[in-house]
């Protein structure tokens, strides 16, 4: 069985190649091709293909991590779209809730209004009405929905949203709504409300919508066309998309629920730390994913990766309600421009020198500093050996546009590298707090994993700012996104409102609902082939106590869910609530507000990592001037750069070093210690007598 991994990033596509049974790891990477990220793709697998020495025929998987629908986003760049909603709701989408993001802010950017996903000339209303329990009060008026379907059609619309009142509760008119805009405008990408996210709260429930019908056809499109690409390659594999859930689905449900693609790219990166961690221990992890333009920060909290909640889930601004894992993104990277801002300020990021012209150090003409001038200038970087020696870095360029920078700020070259370097490790030290301090949870407790082409780079120095002692960098750093695909199961998710408070919740009915759940997605297990034997299904609910605006996810259960069943459901969000917010209210009502079924499939992916084989020496490749701050002062230390492959196992070495591999550099600064594992981990951890200085 061979399976392939392929991410695409903003810069590079990175693919990993591993026959399960040999246990055997091909790695490659290939520039990213943003105009048409499928040719990136092609040129990836004909690559590592030939370097594997087998044929795109032989692959039996592949799995695919993509930005497609994130960069729609971000980029504000998705379809022209249009909606229909009830009469007297056109505006619900530019409303928003009473709510202010921002409570002291003067001059708030709200994207539902600054920025709209469906412009207001784009929304059209019809007459239909259902009750708050789902029965009509107002038939759907379908000849003014075939009206706005014409109008809509001749203005150019590719693709629309179908969002009504108490849909959650009963989609019928939505459905009906849905089949007429099909038959009327066979070539628009069609959604509705219900379809994306059965939930009460319709603001939330139309935007995630309007996500979906934004960003649908530009997906649809990139996943069909990658489809033929790869076909024309003689891949007959099955192709799967990562989620934004950590699971994997089919290119037929990726092009039904394109929003379930969101987080595709970032979220393979926090399921492959988790992975790596997992097999030595660690399984209280913070993953320190840092590419070119931004740094990705994930939390695994006792082998589980964070999910985000109702309060916090958002892309681009917009929230979201759908099941996500939770990863924090700032802008910092190894293209994060160093600069002295209006008020005088040093700062760093977050806009980027991008690929192009990228980082002086390139030789591509790029004019302004970035972080990987200033780990050149430092010496942190090979220049003859970077990306495993295909590239040469211009240390003379890096050099001179930190000069330029040194000058504004009357510092030398060296402190004011250091400094970009403490103002990028420092903000990103800050967006750790944020996911685990303000949380109540304390980062000294975890691991660090680095990963990503710059996390190695930076993720001591990121660990020591907040007072962690180990740290984790995976054998093959700079495609770990790519490793975590060949992690992930089939995953699907269903849900229902349920609107139960303790004491008068109605036994069958909870029971049923799960049930129904769990037919539903058995159903689509068997479309994709997927024997009963490796399915598996777990019951999640929201829960609240009554009056509280927001929930928390709380276990369910297996089989029916009599009082003695419940009875540990409500105990665990009395505890849940106690973890969260340090109190609970014993004697408060609890209400279940959505049950979930999450869907697993299992499909075949790895296993255990492969075990460490060359037996190697400490002989350094090299060595150079690099300079570091200890004490507070600014040091400069001969520091042997190793070929990262070639270090023995078990063997305790002593920083500063720098490792050198094709797809990374790894930093081990003055006072860590570090050694390669059975895996070919490298684990670092900080002496004592600098853990005694900072405590």
């Amino acid at each position: 069985m061979i399976v392939l991994g392929v991410d695409v990033g903003g810069t590079f596509t990175d693919l990993i190649l591993a026959d399960l049974e040999k246990q055997e790891l091909t790695i490659h990477k290939t520039s990213s091709t943003p105009a048409n990220p499928a040719i990136g793709v092609v040129n990836g697998l004909t690559a590592i293909c030939e370097k594997a020495g087998i044929r795109a025929s032989d692959i039996n998987s592949l799995f695919h991590g993509t930005t497609v629908g994130t960069n729609a986003m971000l980029e504000h760049d998705g379809a022209v779209t249009g909606m229909i909603t009830n009469e007297g709701f056109r505006d619900i989408l530019h409303i928003g809730r009473h709510q202010r993001p921002q409570h002291y802010s003067i001059m708030q950017d709200l994207p539902w209004q600054n920025r709209p996903l469906i412009r207001r000339r784009y929304r059209h209303t019809v007459a239909g009405r259902l009750d708050a329990a789902g029965q009509e009060l107002i038939p759907l008026d379908e000849d003014a929905l075939r009206k706005a379907a014409r109008t809509l059609a001749a203005e150019g619309v590719e693709a629309v949203l179908v969002g009504f009142l108490f849909s959650y509760v009963n989609p019928m008119h939505e459905r009906r709504a849905a089949e007429i805009l099909r038959n009327e405008m066979p070539d628009v990408f069609v959604t509705t409300s219900a379809d994306v996210a059965p939930q009460f709260r319709e603001f939330e429930r139309f935007t995630t919508g309007a996500m979906s019908a934004f960003i649908g056809p530009k997906v649809r499109r990139y996943i069909t066309q990658l489809q033929d690409e790869l076909s024309l390659q003689g891949l007959k594999g099955e192709l799967h998309v990562m989620t934004s859930s950590g699971g994997v689905a089919t290119p037929k449900m990726i092009a039904e629920k394109p929003a379930s693609t969101l987080l595709s790219g970032l979220v393979a990166g926090v399921r492959g730390g988790a992975w790596v961690g997992s097999h030595i221990g660690a399984n209280r992890l913070i993953t320190l994913d840092i590419g070119g333009t931004s740094a990705d920060i994930g939390i695994v909290l006792d082998g589980r990766l964070t999910e985000a909640d109702a309060r916090s889930a958002s892309i681009a601004g917009f929230p979201v309600m759908l099941p996500m894992i939770d990863i924090h993104t700032i802008g910092a990277g190894g293209g994060s421009i160093a600069y002295v801002d209006r008020g005088g300020a040093f700062r760093v990021g977050p806009e980027s020198a991008g690929a192009d012209p990228g980082p002086a150090a390139y030789g591509q003409g790029g004019d302004r500093p970035t972080v990987t001038d200033a780990n050149l200038v430092l010496g942190r970087l090979a220049p003859q050996n970077f990306l495993g020696g295909d590239m040469t870095l211009d240390t003379g360029a890096a050099r001179r546009v930190i000069t330029q920078l040194a000058g504004e700020l009357g510092r030398t070259p060296e402190e004011t590298a250091e400094g970009a370097l403490t103002v990028l490790n420092s903000n990103m030290a800050n967006a750790i707090r944020s996911r685990t301090v303000q949380k109540g949870i304390d980062p000294r407790e975890f691991t660090l994993s680095g990963f990503g082409g710059a996390g190695p780079l930076h993720a001591a120095e990121v660990a020591g700012m907040l007072g962690v002692r180990r740290v984790l960098i995976p054998p093959h750093p700079g495609i770990t996104s790519a490793l975590g695909l060949l992690t992930a199961d089939l995953e699907y998710h269903a849900l229902r409102t349920a609107f139960s408070v303790k004491g008068n919740v109605d036994h069958p009915r909870l029971t049923g609902l799960f049930q129904d759940m769990e037919t539903e997605l058995n159903d689509i297990f068997e479309q994709d082939g997927v024997p009963h034997a490796k399915r598996r299904m777990l019951r999640e609910g929201d829960l609240r106590y009554v009056g509280q605006g927001y929930e928390l996810k709380i276990d369910f259960p297996d089989g029916p869910l009599d009082h003695s069943a419940l009875e540990q459901v409500w105990q665990d969000f009395h505890d849940r609530h106690r973890a969260e917010y340090g109190h609970a209210f014993e004697a408060s009502p609890i209400e279940i507000v959505t049950v979930k079924v999450r869907g697993l499939g299992e499909v075949d992916k790895l296993g255990t990592p492969p075990l460490a084989t060359a037996a190697g020496s400490a002989e350094p490749v090299g060595q150079g001037r690099c300079v570091f701050r200890v004490n507070d002062t600014l040091e400069t230390f001969q520091t042997p750069y190793f070929d990262r492959a070639s270090l023995p196992t078990g063997q305790s070495l002593t920083g500063p070093a720098i490792l050198l591999q094709t797809d990374s550099t790894t930093v081990v600064p003055p006072g860590w210690n570090y050694v390669v594992d059975k895996f070919a981990n490298v684990l670092m951890t900080r002496e004592e007598a600098q853990d005694a200085d900072q405590s």
